[in-house]
């Protein structure tokens, strides 16, 4: 689905999707990203921390974002970060980014989360996934697969078909 957004490419299948894009990319805007990699962000980390201040500039500017709340204490969100790690690591034409509900308690809030880790994945701005539990490294790679494998054009007809519905009610 050619939108004329940078960042889109076509693939070997004949879909649209992410370019691969060296790892620590997170810290460009998409304009940088069409443009080239800028080699002085390669020492960022694969993972981004969100906060109430960055999270909607990171989910606007970014095409998927995976989001893990977690917080130090959590014995599974301890368990699940070396996962997530590694998908980030493995994956970075995608942000991974990661909220720690005891510092931004306000952004956990805003989202309403009651159990952690709770992963969500926005793409293109919408929440399209959220569950709380550690997720095994196969079902986060599936999880990747289908958020890059996502029609959005349908996701967003959807949406607007549930607010339509929502606002009848």
């Amino acid at each position: 689905m050619p939108s004329g957004r940078p960042g889109y490419q076509p693939r070997p299948d004949g879909a649209y999707g992410l370019p691969e894009y060296p790892q620590g990319y997170e810290g460009c805007t998409r304009q940088e990203r069409a443009q080239g990699w800028n080699e002085s962000k390669e020492s960022q980390m694969a993972t981004v921390a969100l906060t109430n201040e960055n999270f909607t500039e990171v989910v606007q500017d970014n095409d998927i974002v995976f989001v893990d709340f977690w917080a130090a204490w959590c014995g599974p969100c301890k368990a699940f970060a070396p996962v997530f790690e590694a998908a980030s690591e493995e994956h970075p034409g995608i942000v991974f980014g990661k909220v720690d509900t005891e510092a931004e308690v306000e952004l956990a809030g805003s989202f309403g989360i009651r159990s952690i880790p709770t992963l969500m994945i926005f793409r293109d701005e919408i929440l399209v996934f959220s569950q709380p539990g550690a997720i095994p490294r196969e079902a986060l790679d599936d999880l990747i697969g289908q958020a890059e494998a996502l029609d959005m054009d349908e996701v967003r007809r959807q949406v607007e078909d549930q607010q339509r519905t929502a606002s009848a009610s």
